[in-house]
């Protein structure tokens, strides 16, 4: 069954915040074996201008794709997370994530699409610090299965 196109510009309420932690900007970096010295030496990365540690660019990912959670568990949407696989990832930075910043996400329906059965979700997460400064946008795209048969 497609989704309903009327979701489409549809937001969520903002996220609560997310303490960025350097130990959790550390784990990320050594996940995805980054080994920039700024994402893991204050020094390193005072040296480049920046007030803490850095985390790398992915890493708003684990913040807005919790947020997208929203969209995803909204039951008037409908949308089957079981037949729902990733299909694109983009983030537009206006600055790093940093140690320390408390980030919340609003996520919007960007776009419903159906191609051949498929549904395509196209999701926005604006985050934001704490002084309501844009940090990043992260535009996340997913794709509902057709049904087998369908």
């Amino acid at each position: 069954m497609a989704l309903d196109q009327s979701f489409v510009g549809r937001s969520y309420p903002p996220t609560d915040p997310y303490e960025v932690g350097r130990e959790k900007i550390r784990e990320f970096a050594e996940a995805v074996r980054d080994a920039n010295p700024a994402y893991v030496d204050p020094e390193a990365a005072k040296a480049l201008g920046h007030p803490d540690v850095i985390a790398p660019p992915t890493f708003a990912f684990a913040i807005t794709f919790k947020a997208a959670g929203q969209v995803i568990e909204d039951p008037q949407l409908g949308l089957d997370y079981s037949r729902v696989v990733h299909g694109d990832q983009k983030f537009a930075y206006t600055r790093p994530v940093r140690a320390g910043d408390r980030l919340t996400v609003t996520s919007t329906i960007e776009a419903i699409k159906s191609l051949a059965g498929n549904d395509i979700l196209d999701i926005r997460g604006e985050v934001h610090d704490e002084a309501g400064e844009h940090v990043v946008t992260a535009y996340t795209k997913l794709v509902s299965r057709a049904a087998e048969g369908a």
